[in-house]
């Protein structure tokens, strides 16, 4: 219920902490409309500058921002802030909501980790929607390199099948499909 958190938040009258700040903008990330915007952003100016080091707080501020289709302030955050995996995911998810693909596949080029299946489904995504010939090149260089104990993951493969028919090869979608053990009802 994220507008009954804003509805407290209107309601508190201490200053939050990292974890407030945090379940904040998750909530106006999910709400997403006018007010959710302006709370949201108004939070980002009021952030202390003691938190502007908590990772995790900035991932969050950076989905609130992409979900907010704010595209230029998330990438801001991301310019300055020390980086892991999810700040990444974070990034290229919000580019994909975005509609902006090829920056999440610009990104996953760049970028210096290496991905776990969350990443891989992201960027299997990104290669679906944008049709050509990076994509498709993109995206089957990743499926082939899938490290093996990424193999049980349905939502993972599943996200791979989706891109190959979209790509047009069913055939390998097919031979993927029956590589999947235990098929999800």
């Amino acid at each position: 219920m994220p507008e009954k958190v804003l509805d407290l938040f209107d309601q508190m009258n201490i200053q939050p902490d990292q974890v407030v700040f945090n379940t904040l903008f998750s909530a106006c990330a999910r709400v997403a409309n006018d007010r959710a915007k302006e709370i949201g952003r108004k939070l980002l100016h009021q952030m202390p500058k003691q938190f502007h080091n908590d990772i995790v707080l900035l991932n969050s501020a950076i989905d609130m921002l992409m979900k907010f289709g704010d595209v230029e302030n998330a990438e801001n955050f991301f310019q300055t802030m020390k980086k892991n995996i999810i700040t990444y995911g974070a990034m290229m998810k919000g580019y994909v909501e975005n509609n902006m693909n090829d920056k999440a596949l610009d990104l996953f080029e760049q970028m210096p980790l290496n991905p776990n299946n969350v990443i891989h489904i992201i960027v299997f995504n990104a290669c679906a929607q944008i049709l050509n010939g990076r994509g498709e090149e993109i995206g089957r260089k990743l499926l082939h390199q899938i490290p093996k104990h990424f193999h049980n993951d349905n939502v993972l493969l599943t996200s791979a099948i989706d891109m190959l028919m979209k790509f047009g090869d069913v055939q390998s979608a097919e031979k993927l499909f029956r590589t999947i053990k235990k098929k999800m009802l």
